[in-house]
């Protein structure tokens, strides 16, 4: 019997995190030019899943399972500006833009990790 590889939950959830955290800087970035409008971000996914409880495997099917990670309920903070303008709007275009650059480079790493991990799980299984 094959036993889940919980490796593939965690990379999941840091992706449905990744996700949320992409629409929030792309609110931020659509309200740009809206006056008084502040730029939010949402918690560290560190944070996140430190304060969420991890699903963990049971001996017995009467033990009591966890809460799964759900990344809706991180709600969006407001976030460290680097400027604010005259019309009250502290959006930072390259401070969006670089979030929008992080996302991607996690998305792509977490991506890599679960092909190579994939193919070593196939590849076991192949014999």
């Amino acid at each position: 019997m094959v036993e889940p590889v919980y490796l593939f939950d965690l990379v999941e959830k840091q992706r449905s995190w990744l996700s949320a955290r992409q629409s929030v800087v792309a609110q931020n970035v659509a309200n740009a030019n809206t006056p008084g409008y502040k730029a939010v971000d949402i918690a560290p996914f560190s944070k996140v899943l430190d304060q969420s409880a991890l699903q963990l495997a049971g001996a017995n099917n009467l033990h009591i399972q966890a809460a799964a990670f759900d990344p809706r309920a991180t709600s969006p903070k407001e976030g460290a500006n680097w400027e604010t303008s005259l019309s009250g709007n502290a959006v930072s275009l390259e401070q969006e833009l670089m979030k929008a650059g992080e996302i991607r480079g996690a998305f792509s790493l977490s991506t890599s990790i679960m092909k190579s991990f994939h193919g070593m799980w196939m590849a076991t299984l192949k014999g």
